[in-house]
């Protein structure tokens, strides 16, 4: 199981080239510190900063320019790991950045959406790229090595990958303890339990306690008990209102403060050109689709955490803009996920856990999209048969097989 993270190599390549900063952002224990530290490792010239540790916060006050290091041979990494907690910190990382006398390297990290801290700060625009970094996935759970946007699809319906009994090992073990590392790695269900309450209770009674005066957090407690089950359903904040006993405002505060820190994230409908389209309704997944008990929401929220994952890291490499909706009319017909590229449809996959003949759906949306290739993926081992419908090809492969193309 590889251990060095997807985004490595670009971070290398389209931030430290041009020596422009990158800002990394993700989940809470995602791997950005093992990432940031392995990078000053293979550098071998830098320092690592924790805004939680107290003389980097004291050094910081006092004189922010106190990160660089002396001039030497060597360009220096300078890794600042959740900076944006401070005040001011786009106005002193951009007075670093603008008074540099030598090229260094910036890495910011943060477990929220570094975009939220934005008040009293100046903006760096043109200084930094951002990625995106998510928890393990089938095919990083292998090896680095991303596949473009321009093979993937070319690659699936060719069948390049050949499919091996590690493959549905590996698969098995995501399924069970999900992406994040600690759990991914060591396997033990007991420790995985602690970790994730621990986790749990970390975004809830710290991170929202950071970003807000929040005093009712254990009704955001009860909000996170009850979202694993709404899973793979049209998400009603007015329902969640009514459990927590609370306005739909409030509701919706909250659930989008889980957004900002990585717990959940919602995909939305894909409207354009499609009859008698659902327009509003949102899908929530969790980030850690192991909380989910139910077989069927994990699965879709497993692949949703595949496709998601895909979409950022195009995104943010310049690939094009990808984006992730699903597609659903007012008959309650269905496709569980749609792929655009640059805002034009790329690819729809449905979700099915062990269906292996296509959903009825397929013949009512295609006529509305121009993909000529859909998949459907199912939770059974290695399946894999393509089915005409019209001129379409609609492939059925098991996610084994299927996942390992994606990023």
């Amino acid at each position: 199981m590889s251990k060095i993270r997807y985004l490595t190599k670009a971070i290398e390549e389209l931030s430290f080239s041009d020596h422009k900063m990158a800002f990394l952002a993700g989940p809470r224990q995602c791997g950005k510190t093992t990432l940031s530290k392995m990078m000053l490792s293979d550098r071998g010239y830098g320092n690592y900063n924790n805004w939680d540790d107290t003389n980097f916060r004291r050094a910081w006050t006092k004189n922010p320019n106190s990160v660089i290091p002396e001039t030497n041979n060597k360009i220096p990494l300078i890794i600042l790991d959740e900076i944006h907690k401070a005040k001011m910190w786009k106005r002193n990382l951009k007075g670093i950045f603008d008074t540099l006398t030598s090229p260094a390297d910036i890495l910011v990290t943060g477990s929220a959406r570094l975009n939220i801290y934005k008040k009293g700060s100046d903006s760096l625009q043109g200084r930094y790229f951002s990625y995106r970094l998510h928890p393990f996935t089938l095919r990083e759970m292998e090896t680095p090595k991303n596949i473009s946007s321009d093979e993937l699809i070319d690659n699936i319906f060719s069948d390049s990958i050949t499919y091996t009994a590690a493959q549905r090992q590996n698969y098995e073990t995501i399924f069970r303890f999900g992406g994040f590392p600690e759990p991914l790695f060591a396997q033990n269900t007991a420790k995985a339990r602690l970790w994730r309450r621990g986790r749990i209770e970390k975004v809830v009674h710290e991170d929202i306690r950071d970003l807000s005066n929040i005093p009712e957090l254990s009704r955001i407690d009860m909000m996170v008990s009850l979202m694993p089950e709404r899973i793979g359903s049209l998400f009603s904040l007015n329902s969640l209102r009514e459990d927590l006993e609370v306005s739909y405002d409030t509701v919706k505060r909250w659930y989008n403060l889980l957004c900002e820190l990585y717990y959940s994230f919602t995909i939305r409908p894909y409207t354009k050109k499609i009859v008698r389209a659902l327009k509003k309704e949102g899908k929530s997944y969790l980030w850690d689709f192991a909380e989910i008990t139910n077989e069927a929401s994990r699965f879709e929220n497993l692949v949703a955490c595949h496709l998601l994952k895909s979409c950022n890291y195009w995104t943010d490499i310049g690939e094009g803009t990808f984006e992730l909706y699903y597609l659903r009319n007012k008959e309650k017909e269905e496709i569980d996920f749609l792929i655009t590229k640059d805002g034009v449809p790329w690819l729809p996959i449905e979700a099915k856990l062990n269906d292996k003949e296509p959903t009825s759906s397929w013949k009512k949306f295609l006529s509305y999209i121009p993909c000529k290739r859909g998949i459907q993926i199912i939770h059974d081992s290695n399946y894999r048969k393509v089915h005409k419908i019209g001129n379409a090809e609609i492939l059925i492969i098991s996610a084994d097989r299927l996942l390992q193309y994606f990023i």
